[in-house]
């Protein structure tokens, strides 16, 4: 081959290749009605319901515990009241019945 012939055929060879072929990825194949994607958004939803459940939980106990202590208090302070210890006395503050001379809560 001649010095010329070498660079055109080099040269032809490049422009005669063909464009590397191109598919579009985007397509979301479904099998059996599941998907990695509806699989990992169940996943999400499911952690997201537990936790939404573990937080309702707490805050139902807390309003619970805060009742019973509420109704505890209603019940002593009645007891209180009507304790034949004269020196027993309500304090609306710590919920407690206290001596009057001691300060210290006293069984009504």
């Amino acid at each position: 081959m001649s010095k010329v012939a070498l660079p055109a055929v080099l040269l032809g060879a490049l422009f005669s290749l063909q464009p590397v072929a191109q598919a579009q990825t985007n397509r979301l194949i479904i099998q059996d009605g599941n998907n990695a994607l509806s699989n990992e958004q169940a996943r999400q939803e499911k952690e997201q319901w537990d936790d939404t459940h573990r937080l309702r939980n707490k805050v139902n106990t807390r309003v619970e515990k805060d009742f019973d202590k509420a109704d505890r208090a209603v019940d002593t302070r009645d007891a209180c009241d009507q304790s034949l210890n004269v020196n027993a006395y309500w304090e609306p503050n710590t919920l407690r019945c206290l001596d009057r001379r001691t300060g210290r809560p006293v069984a009504p």
